[in-house]
């Protein structure tokens, strides 16, 4: 059996877990429905950990991955963070909400982080920014790069 190189399309499945065990995201439904998710060994389609976490393992092999925030989501931006008056949000904003907000010109997703009486935080970050995560990861199947021979 091969060992997935970089550059390989792979097909993996995958739970991400909080560090307290929660599951934030999986390919694995609670339905029973599963679609692994297939990305390239080593690129930049997923986040680092997932596409570095492939790299030496064979089909059917599965690893637990622990995640930095910097080989995650990133660390967390303060500068990302605004507090805008509750006039501002779309009508009927909850937190954790998601919408396009602009600024200086620019269009970027911003999230409700909180909203209070007198206005609200919005964030840019991405909401697991700074988290330490786990990843589980089994190689469904792998297809060697066309460069490796």
């Amino acid at each position: 059996m091969m060992n997935v190189r970089s550059g390989d399309r792979v097909l993996v499945h995958y739970t991400a877990r909080l560090a307290d065990g929660s599951v934030i995201l999986s390919t694995h439904s609670e339905k029973g429905g599963e679609q692994p998710l297939e990305i390239t060994a080593g690129g930049a389609d997923v986040i680092p950990a997932l596409s570095r976490a492939v790299l030496g393992m064979q089909t059917g092999e599965k690893k637990l991955v622990p995640v930095t925030p910097e080989q995650g989501f990133g660390v967390r931006d303060p500068q990302l963070e605004r507090r805008v008056p509750l006039a501002e949000l779309p009508p009927g904003s909850r937190v954790g909400d998601r919408f396009e907000a602009s600024a200086h010109g620019l269009s970027l997703p911003v999230w409700v982080r909180e909203i209070g009486e007198s206005g609200a935080l919005l964030d840019a970050n991405h909401p697991l920014a700074g988290q330490h995560l786990f990843l589980e990861v089994e190689v469904v199947s792998a297809d060697p790069s066309q460069t490796h021979h």
